[in-house]
């Protein structure tokens, strides 16, 4: 990879970092000046409460991309960006455009993403299927 591309990258990762750490660090100020439960319903404390759920999920996934980014980072400095760490060919730059914090190449996650689902079948961990189910009970069976 060119170092031109490899410095377009790097600033748009950094790019990426900075408003993760933006977000992550208004979700934090945001939780800490919460409201007080006095003169509040259950449905308001309920809602709030599921808003807070919320917020620690998207707050897991930003963390979780933040470390990738992290990880690309690290791999531009080592001289490893853009190389897939499964089969070792080079990641097109169209796929680092849409991912750049991405491991693999298109056919490498492709080909992960099939044992992913083959293991999920194999395992039985797929959902079962919907019975309808009737007005009475004999007619749900």
């Amino acid at each position: 990879m060119r170092k031109r591309e490899r410095d377009k990258f790097q600033t748009k990762l950094l790019e990426m970092r900075k408003e993760i750490l933006r977000v992550i660090q208004e979700d934090m100020k945001e939780g800490r000046e919460g409201e007080a439960g006095e003169g509040r319903d259950t449905y308001d404390i309920a809602s709030d409460e599921r808003d807070r759920e919320i917020n620690l999920l998207l707050g897991d996934r930003e963390r979780k991309k933040l470390q990738l980014i992290e990880d690309a980072l690290r791999r531009i400095d080592s001289g490893e960006y853009g190389e897939c760490e499964e089969c070792g060919g080079e990641i097109v730059s169209g796929r680092l455009d849409a991912m750049p914090f991405t491991r693999v190449c298109v056919t490498c996650q492709t080909e992960l993403e099939q044992t992913q689902r083959t293991l999920h079948v194999d395992t039985g961990t797929m959902s079962a299927p919907r019975i309808p189910v009737g007005d009475t009970e004999d007619e749900a069976y």
